[in-house]
């Protein structure tokens, strides 16, 4: 089971951080762009060469220091069809290089569409060739927010085929409040969320005690974490929002268990864009990251 394999991977390394790689003109050097613009000119090719390199040389250089990876969909998809095939390629890389994979592209759809996206994510289309997985992943992001309808054409790939779910509870960004934090029959909205995300997950534990139905909730809100932890003992936690989004080691730490399991922290722009504070044009990037992880 997808969850199993995920706390085996933190268990070896002994580290619950998984890399958020989510390219952009901010955190990617320079001069990485340059190079490939002076081969492919100025297109979205270049760029996405770029991405694919930075991407793949951080792969390298955190490879047995990071258990996980969070591949941002939307950083790739900007850049049309070249930015595609370089997440593809992101991907295959990360797989290969034994890193649990997280393909983070919050699909939330009707039905219908939902098992499209499943599909893709962790099966075949075959239509596109015999054998063809177009976005090779352990786990996608989900929003069920739509409903148990749009999630459950996910669940016979986490019984059956040893993938996972993240879905989202409650997420970091400020404005979450508008929605998530609204009282609704005598209780919140992501409480509401929470409830469904252990049902919908109540049949699917893996050996190591935790459901393959998971949930994401923001570093920021430390009681919420420990409140969710002493509710949910059985529920694998995504924690996003670490670092420059305000979440901090004091915060994350309730959301584990007394044994130190139970949940992978996601760290983004404080690894991507450590580089940074050398002062350097970035050459020195793997490295940076590299001792940010640790």
């Amino acid at each position: 089971m997808s969850i199993d394999v995920l706390q085996e991977k933190i268990r070896v390394l002994k580290n619950p951080t998984m890399v958020g790689l989510d390219p952009t003109p901010e955190v990617v050097p320079g001069y990485l762009l340059e190079e490939a613009r002076r081969e492919l000119g100025v297109t979205p090719a270049a760029a996405a060469a770029a991405y694919s390199r930075f991407c793949r040389e951080l792969l390298e250089g955190l490879r047995d220091v990071v258990p996980a990876v969070k591949v941002q969909s939307a950083c790739f998809d900007a850049l049309g069809s070249s930015g595609v095939a370089a997440m593809q390629e992101v991907l295959g890389f990360a797989r290969e290089l034994g890193y649990y994979v997280l393909l983070d592209s919050m699909r939330g759809d009707v039905p219908g569409t939902a098992e499209l996206c499943a599909r893709a994510a962790f099966g075949t289309v075959e239509e596109a060739g015999p054998g063809y997985q177009p976005y090779p992943c352990d786990a996608v992001t989900i929003n069920g927010y739509l409903g148990g309808d749009s999630v459950k054409p996910f669940l016979p790939y986490c019984r059956d085929g040893g993938k996972s779910l993240f879905v989202l509870v409650k997420t970091s960004n400020r404005s979450s409040v508008e929605v998530q934090d609204l009282l609704t029959g005598g209780r919140l909205v992501h409480t509401a969320m929470a409830d469904l995300v252990n049902r919908w997950g109540g049949e699917l534990y893996g050996a190591c005690g935790y459901s393959q139905v998971a949930a994401v909730v923001g570093a920021p809100y430390p009681e919420l974490l420990k409140s969710l932890r002493a509710k949910y003992d059985r529920m694998f936690f995504l924690v996003p929002g670490y670092g420059a989004q305000g979440g901090t080691a004091k915060n994350v730490q309730y959301a584990f268990d007394r044994f130190g399991h139970g949940a992978i922290v996601c760290a983004a722009r404080s690894l991507l864009s450590a580089w940074k504070k050398t002062g350097g044009d970035g050459r020195d990037y793997v490295s940076c990251a590299r001792q940010a992880a640790e």
